[in-house]
C-alpha cells in the first residue's frame, strides 16, 4: 500500500543537531516504506523563511521522493508571498507551511488573517502547525477564503478535540495526527464527531520523531483497508494533485 508522509522536516533543529542530513530522511522512509513526503526546511521554520526555503530547493533537485513546503513567516507577507511563488515556479514545492510558535502569530492574530489571503490568492494547500483551542478559528478563517485549504498539523496538539469539532465544521481542514505524545483515542474521538473519512492525512514529523509512532497511531485507529489507503495516500493525492502518480 501507497504511504504519502505530508508532514516531514529536512535540516537540523537547534535542539536535535544529530537529524539534519536528507540520508536520514531515505533511510528512514525505506524502513517505513513510506513512498514520498512532503518536508519543511528547519532553518526556514526557525529562523529565516527565505534562506532555508533556497537551500531546500537545492536538495529537492536530486531527491525525487521529496517534495517540499515553502514555510512562510506572517511577519514578513510582502516577502513571503514572492518566495512562494518562485519556490512553486520549480515545480518541487506543493504548498505552503506556517509555524505558529517560531515568528510569534497566533492563528487569531490579525497577521494570520492576512496571510490566509494571499494562501487563498495562490490556491496551494497550507501545513499549518497548531497546538491549542485556538485551532477552534480555523472554520470561520476559512469560511470566505475558498480557496485554502489546510492541513492541521499535530490536529491541534493537546486540542485535538477542538480540531476534531473545527474539521466537522469546515471540510478543508484535514487532520494530521503526528505527535510525540501518543494519546488514545484521538483518531476514533475525531470519527465519532463526524469528520470524514477523506479529510484525515498520514503524517510523521520526520525526522524529530521517528515515523514508527505515527504508523502505530494509524495501526491502532480502526480503520478498513479502503479507509487506510485513502488516509495512507489516496487523501494526499486528491489535496496535492502535482503528486506522480503511484501507476
Amino acid at each position: 500500500m501507497r504511504i504519502i508522509d505530508v508532514h516531514g522536516h529536512w535540516g537540523p533543529w537547534p535542539f536535535h543537531l544529530d537529524v539534519g542530513d536528507v540520508s536520514l530522511n531515505v533511510e528512514l522512509m525505506d524502513r517505513y516504506g513510506i513512498d514520498l513526503q512532503i518536508v519543511s526546511a528547519a532553518e526556514a521554520v526557525v529562523y529565516d523563511a527565505v534562506a532555508g526555503n533556497a537551500a531546500l530547493a537545492e536538495v529537492l533537485t536530486n531527491q525525487p521522493r521529496l517534495y517540499g513546503y515553502a514555510v512562510v513567516n506572517p511577519n514578513r507577507l510582502e516577502r513571503s508571498a514572492e518566495d512562494l511563488r518562485d519556490c512553486l515556479s520549480t515545480g518541487r514545492f506543493l504548498g505552503a507551511k506556517i509555524h505558529t510558535t517560531y515568528p510569534g502569530v497566533s492563528i487569531g492574530d490579525p497577521l494570520m488573517a492576512e496571510t490566509f489571503d494571499m494562501l487563498d490568492e495562490i490556491g496551494v494547500p497550507l501545513l499549518l502547525h497548531t497546538w491549542g483551542k485556538d485551532v477552534s478559528l480555523l472554520p470561520k478563517l476559512l469560511a470566505d477564503r475558498i480557496n485554502l485549504k489546510v492541513i492541521v498539523g499535530h490536529a491541534g496538539g493537546d486540542a485535538w478535540r477542538e480540531a476534531a469539532r473545527a474539521a466537522v465544521e469546515c471540510d478543508r481542514l484535514y487532520l494530521e495526527h503526528c505527535r510525540t505524545v501518543t494519546d488514545a483515542g484521538r483518531i476514533p474521538f475525531a470519527r465519532a464527531a463526524g469528520v470524514p473519512i477523506g479529510q484525515f492525512l498520514f503524517g510523521t514529523d520526520s525526522t524529530l520523531i521517528d515515523p514508527c509512532v505515527s504508523l502505530g497511531v494509524i495501526r491502532d485507529a480502526g480503520f478498513t483497508p479502503d479507509e487506510l489507503e485513502l488516509v495512507l495516500s489516496k487523501n494526499a493525492e486528491a489535496l496535492f494533485r502535482d503528486l506522480p502518480s503511484s501507476e
